[in-house]
Formats: C-alpha cells, sequence, structure tokens
C-alpha cells in the first residue's frame, strides 16, 4: 500500500469525476435538473477526493 496504491486510488477517482461530469453536461442538455443536480453533486465530491487524498497520504507519510 504504497504511492503506486494511492496513484491508482485518486487515477480511479479522477475517472468518475469525468465520467460524472458528462453525465451532468448531458442531463442539463436533456433539462433534467434533479439528475444534472445529483451529478454535479458527485463529481464536485469525487474531483476533490481525487485532489484530497494523495495530499493527505503525503502529509502522513512525509
Amino acid at each position: 500500500m504504497g504511492v503506486g496504491f494511492i496513484g491508482f486510488i485518486s487515477i480511479i477517482v479522477f475517472i468518475l469525476c469525468f465520467s460524472y461530469t458528462l453525465h451532468f453536461i448531458e442531463s442539463l442538455q436533456k433539462g433534467d435538473e434533479r439528475i444534472a443536480k445529483q451529478s454535479k453533486k458527485v463529481a464536485i465530491i469525487s474531483l476533490s477526493l481525487a485532489l484530497v487524498i494523495p495530499f493527505v497520504y503525503s502529509l502522513i507519510v512525509f
């Protein structure tokens, strides 16, 4: 469970963020406001996790 594992998790979460961002844009075009709000929240949460997890890990290890 070194930096490679944390990097892998971070990449997976970035991919999820990109996916939900695309889903958010698609929902906006369809006019589905409820799904758009949910997708936006999940995209923001996954982006923040992708940025915070490696930062916290580097603070703990180093």
